[in-house]
């Protein structure tokens, strides 16, 4: 059974976007993972098709309403659909790598990419929406934020990259540490050099080094992957990465 993707967007034709292509696309096509961007207007009951209102209580903007999204959601989620619910917005658990893991392992996700000013609360709720933010920064709307978890997600699904080894050793890995420099030909490049170490042939040096490496740069970048990873007892794995229902 392949990983199954339903978007929920008032801009269906930005799906798949980047993902047709590449590695992504490639397994797109193969059928490794499946994907189908719903309007939501479609679930719209008036003849202007109107999916949003001006917010309870006064300001700027618009709000999503709930009726409108209830239904597209249950025109994407059959009962017993056992697929994540997931709200794209900036208030939203920051998406990590651990989170990543545990959404390729499932059977796929339904994504709710937010417009205006957001979405009623009620249906949140109602729905057990998880809520996820891919930075802590504001975007036009969810469906870019959607292509970044999709992207992360698709790209640890068997088969999609080839070597397996490489999802495992890059930035944000299983340990929690960012990724050790690259190198490559030609030996000397304007004066720079490839670390002795590298050219060395002796792998159990080589691997110390790129420790070495990555323990260095995630201090220096982001002292708090760095505490987190510290705080990890002896031996222990990465997270499951399930997302919560908050």
């Amino acid at each position: 059974m392949n990983w199954h993707a339903s978007i929920l967007t008032l801009f269906p034709d930005m799906f798949p976007g980047p993902l047709g292509l590449s590695l992504a696309g490639r397994a797109l096509r193969d059928g490794t993972w499946r994907v189908e961007a719903t309007d939501i207007r479609g679930f719209a009951t008036d003849r202007h098709r109107t999916v949003d209102d001006t917010p309870a209580g006064g300001g700027a903007g618009m709000v999503m309403r709930p009726d409108v999204l209830d239904a597209a959601i249950a025109g994407v989620m059959p009962a017993g659909d056992a697929r994540p619910l997931i709200y794209l917005t900036p208030r939203g658990r920051l998406l990590d790598q651990a989170m990543v893991r545990g959404l390729a392992a499932g059977p796929g996700v339904v994504l709710l990419c937010g417009r205006y000013e957001g979405v009623d609360q009620r249906v949140i709720d109602a729905r057990g929406m998880i809520e996820v933010s891919v930075g802590d920064y504001v975007l036009s709307g969810g469906e870019t934020a959607a292509l970044v978890l999709l992207d992360a997600c698709v790209r640890l699904l068997p088969g999609v990259m080839g070597a397996a080894d490489s999802a495992a050793e890059e930035s944000h890995g299983a340990d929690g540490l960012l990724e050790y420099p690259h190198y490559t030909r030609p030996a000397e490049w304007q004066g720079r050099t490839i670390p002795d170490v590298l050219l060395s042939g002796h792998h159990a040096e080589i691997a110390r080094w790129r420790r070495a490496e990555s323990e260095r740069i995630t201090k220096e970048r982001r002292p708090d992957l760095w505490a987190r990873h510290e705080a990890k007892p002896a031996g222990a794995g990465g997270m499951d990465g399930r997302p919560a229902a908050a």
